[in-house]
C-alpha cells in the first residue's frame, strides 16, 4: 500500500515538474522576438513575426523580456520604431477616482483667472 502511494506521488511530481518548464523551441522563438523588438528594424521585426507566426494580440501583452514588458523593453532599448508597432497591444491602466465622494468638511480652493 505504501509502495503504491510512493510510486503515485513520484509519478505526479515528475508530471508537474515537466509541465512547468517551457519547451526549448518556444523559448528560442520568444528570444528571437525579443531580439527583433530591440533591433529598431521594422523589416526584421515583421519578418520574425511572420516566420514564427506570432499572434500579436495573444503574445505581446504577456511577453516579458529581461524582466520588463515587451513594450517597455523595446522603449528602454531605444527601439522607437518597433515600440510604435507594439504600442497598440500594450495594456494600459485605468484608475477611477470618485470626485463625488468628498468629505463635507474638506475645503475646496477655487481659483478663477
Amino acid at each position: 500500500m505504501i509502495k503504491t502511494i510512493v510510486l503515485a506521488g513520484a509519478a505526479l511530481a515528475i508530471s508537474f515538474s515537466s509541465s512547468a518548464a517551457m519547451s526549448p523551441q518556444i523559448e528560442h522563438t520568444l528570444i528571437q522576438v525579443c531580439k527583433a523588438g530591440a533591433s529598431n528594424n521594422t523589416f526584421q521585426f515583421n519578418r520574425t513575426m511572420k516566420d514564427y507566426r506570432i499572434n500579436k494580440k495573444r503574445v505581446f501583452p504577456r511577453l516579458v523580456c529581461n524582466g520588463e514588458s515587451f513594450y517597455n523593453f523595446a522603449v528602454n532599448a531605444g527601439a522607437d520604431k518597433t515600440a510604435r508597432k507594439i504600442a497598440p497591444y500594450n495594456q494600459g491602466t485605468v484608475t477611477i477616482k470618485d470626485l463625488a465622494a468628498l468629505k463635507s468638511n474638506t475645503d475646496l480652493y477655487v481659483i478663477n483667472y
